[in-house]
């Protein structure tokens, strides 16, 4: 009796390591997923923005350091949606199938960063190495995003992103622009989401660590 049941889990131990990986979100992308998404994109209304807000998370305030404000994670599906939603008028459904044949899968990251009243747009600084100076001030630098750590994990891996970037955020009137924070967008392999979660992990160079987790199950 024993004999035919190793037969049968050598088999099953082989189907296992032949098999693909599942994927819990649409991966690879078939033509008519791209054209589904495509459509979706070109609504442009309230059914599109709802979509998309299924891929972001809103996060409360903290009491010290940067506020992250929200963490985003886009599936290929999701990014068609946004880059159909994004395309002004002669943008056709075979050119989407076009521009998405051939191309590698990606997810997409994107980390809103706003300043607050303790990590503001100045840094107080003392004018001089002596004891009771007075205090001068400094601009923060419109870079300072990349002083905040991000670590995406699926199944208890690190995934490592192939591109990482980002841009200040200003709020401009008569007087000036002002800095008011920045987005930091990354880019990973879809291959690597091979999961039904995954964990964003955000270190600020002040306040609490945050910790978002995304249920790949229930988006596309």
């Amino acid at each position: 009796m024993l004999k035919p049941f190793r037969s049968f889990l050598a088999v099953l131990f082989s189907i296992l390591l032949i098999c693909p990986a599942v994927f819990a979100f649409s991966l690879p992308l078939s033509e008519e997923a791209v054209r589904e998404a495509y459509f979706l994109g070109q609504r442009r209304d309230e059914s599109t923005a709802r979509f998309l807000d299924k891929y972001k998370q809103h996060l409360a305030a903290p009491e010290t350091g940067p506020y992250i404000a929200s963490v985003e994670l886009l599936t290929p599906f999701a990014l068609e949606v946004l880059v159909s939603s994004e395309q002004t008028t002669g943008y056709s459904a075979q050119q989407a199938e076009a521009a998405h044949r051939g191309k590698e899968e990606r997810m997409a990251m994107n980390i809103e960063v706003l300043l607050t009243d303790s990590y503001g747009p100045l840094i107080a600084r003392p004018t001089s190495g002596r004891s009771g100076s007075p205090v001068g001030y400094a601009l923060r630098s419109p870079d300072f995003w990349r002083d905040i750590e991000v670590e995406v994990t699926v199944r208890d891996r690190i995934v490592k992103a192939s591109h990482f970037g980002g841009e200040p955020q200003y709020l401009c009137s008569e007087g000036g622009c002002q800095l008011t924070g920045a987005t930091i967008r990354m880019e990973f392999p879809a291959e690597a989401f091979d999961s039904d979660s995954a964990t964003v992990h955000v270190v600020p160079p002040m306040g609490p660590e945050v910790w978002v987790d995304f249920d790949l199950t229930a988006v596309r």
